[in-house]
């Protein structure tokens, strides 16, 4: 039995391996990459994997990790902040697209209400995941474009947690409409309270306890208890584990801990969310895509035509302009990820026949493949429109600095950036630093900063400066090399202590390097010289040049090397 697993995961990974980066060599991205490998894999393509049931329950813990990073990037602030958007755009986008589409399946195809119900706002949802890599590969995500569409989004991504509260009320024997959907939301709200209420006055003290041991295999562990603990919990309730992992990260949305908390989590999500993609691949009949051609190309062409159709004014209303609202509705006019969850719950709760689910599955995955393509043509609408964003003003910028380490040396050069009315995000791991910092209010969050998921998630690929305050030789050195490496063009301002090691950070790719004795020692001369009556200019000239000199050492051994 064993032997068997084995072989199935050496499948999986084999297969991952060659279509997912063929995906991204045609510009697909990864997504449709896993999507394929498991079609390839699977029961309908090769036939080298039979047991995709077991595999996808497995992969089930993938979306439960999606939901829980969706919910953790779901901040009360930056939802007020781009609310006209958010709650206006998104709103009626996917509320008109939803009822049109489930009109058109209870009038046009004689689809049951309930079902209906569920299939229309599932297929309004476009893909979070392809989206936000395409226009970041586009470097478009601060247009006018760019922010509309994530706007757009970050609705859907907060629609689905009704819709997963909706799933189980459907499959209820006395359904209504108007009733069962409000008490899906009341009941989605309620949970949303009691967690928020019972993790503000547990959470943050448990993992400030977890922090002090500084172990990163226990936070690890506490990361992945927290998240599957509270699915588990919502799961218990009569809804469902994703739902849960959703509140259990916007519980964390706020928290010092929260970045710490997405640099364990991603690994798991990443390859877990893979999975998934590869047993909905599995999961399709490819007899279907012959058996009823015409009726799967109509379907998709009705989808991407409706969502354009319909988005499309709502975004000139919103004064977007014809070209950007043009390519605002090409980019979100497939379906996504979550209408794959949807309708694989649905069918475990009998809500879809089989038929029904493979071909809803068809559609989707098809009409994700035409992103790439949709997303070209946003791009030269975008290119051609040539306008500002108007977004500025209401979406604040990532942090242009990122501080590693908060001691006494950051908690500086974070009051003098303070004063010069810069913003920034400082990353530090020592717990009891990171609690009196959020006591006064200070963006200082915790964790490790040799992971590389941590300072992702704090927006280091953004940043036009990235300063390593840490006092740790050994760590600093690894972190300016993985620095380095992750972000060749990257602007990097390291703390050193002496001459040699200076010049070895200089060497792993450090912009600048500064000796702190060096610099306590240029102070200590300056008071002397002061008290002792050399003139200002003097003494200035003296330690500038001093200072100069120290520098071109390390420059001079850098040139002969």
């Amino acid at each position: 039995m064993a032997s068997t697993y084995l072989y199935d995961t050496l499948i999986l990974l084999i297969a991952a391996v060659i279509a997912v980066p063929a995906s991204y060599a045609l510009r697909l991205g990864a997504v449709p990459g896993f999507i394929i490998a498991g079609i390839l894999v699977g029961p309908f393509g090769l036939q080298l994997i039979d047991n995709s049931s077991e595999i996808r329950h497995l992969a089930e813990i993938g979306v439960v990790f999606l939901l829980f990073i969706v919910g953790i990037q779901m901040k009360p602030v930056r939802l007020w902040q781009m609310r006209r958007f958010v709650f206006g755009l998104g709103l009626l986008q996917v509320a008109l697209v939803g009822m049109a589409i489930s009109g058109l399946l209870v009038f046009a195809l004689d689809l049951p209400a309930n079902t209906a119900i569920l299939v229309g706002p599932a297929l309004a949802l476009s893909s979070t995941a392809f989206v936000l890599q395409l226009l970041s590969d586009q470097k478009l995500l601060t247009s006018v474009y760019g922010r509309s569409s994530v706007s757009v989004l970050l609705f859907q991504d907060l629609a689905v947690v009704p819709l997963l509260a909706l799933v189980p009320l459907l499959v209820a024997p006395e359904f209504s409409v108007g009733r069962d959907i409000g008490f899906a939301l009341l009941k989605s709200a309620a949970i949303l309270a009691a967690v928020i209420l019972g993790g503000r006055y547990l959470l943050n003290p448990v993992l400030r306890r977890i922090a002090m041991t500084r172990l990163p295999e226990v936070f690890t562990a506490s990361a992945i208890l927290l998240v599957l603990g509270i699915a588990l919990i919502t799961e218990a309730t009569g809804l469902s584990m994703a739902m849960g992992a959703f509140l259990a990260g916007m519980l964390m949305s706020d928290s010092s801990y929260k970045h710490q908390m997405m640099a364990e989590i991603q690994p798991f999500r990443g390859l877990l969310l893979g999975l998934f993609f590869m047993s909905m691949g599995m999961s399709l009949n490819l007899n279907i895509l012959a058996e009823y051609p015409g009726l799967l190309a109509t379907a998709v062409l009705m989808l991407l035509l409706l969502k354009v159709v319909i988005l499309l004014p709502l975004a000139l209303a919103f004064r977007l302009g014809l070209l950007n609202s043009l390519a605002v509705a090409l980019i979100l006019a497939e379906s996504g990820e979550f209408a794959l969850v949807l309708f694989a719950l649905a069918s475990q709760a009998e809500l879809l026949t089989n038929l029904q689910f493979q071909q809803l599955l068809a559609v989707t995955i098809i009409s994700m493949l035409t992103t790439p393509l949709l997303a070209y043509w946003a791009q030269k609408l975008v290119r051609t429109a040539r306008s500002t964003s108007i977004l500025d003003e209401q979406v604040p910028t990532a942090a242009p600095i990122v501080v590693a380490g908060f001691g006494r040396v950051g908690r500086r050069i974070g009051e003098i950036l303070s004063l010069a009315e810069k913003q920034y995000v400082a990353l530090e791991f020592d717990a009891s630093i990171v609690e009196s910092c959020a006591k006064e209010n200070l963006p200082v969050f915790f964790g490790d900063v040799r992971k590389p998921g941590l300072l992702k998630s704090a927006g280091a690929e953004h940043a036009q400066v990235i300063i390593v305050t840490l006092n740790d030789l050994e760590a600093t050195e690894e972190l300016v090399g993985a620095l380095r490496k992750n972000y060749p063009e990257k602007i990097l301002y390291v703390r050193g202590h002496s001459l040699s090691q200076c010049l070895e950070l200089r060497r792993l790719g450090a912009s600048g390097a500064v000796s702190e004795n060096v610099e306590a020692s240029l102070e200590l001369a300056r008071m002397a010289l002061t008290t002792c009556g050399l003139n200002e200019l003097r003494r200035e000239t003296i330690l500038s040049d001093f200072r100069e000199r120290y520098r071109a050492q390390i420059d001079d051994v850098l040139v002969e090397e």
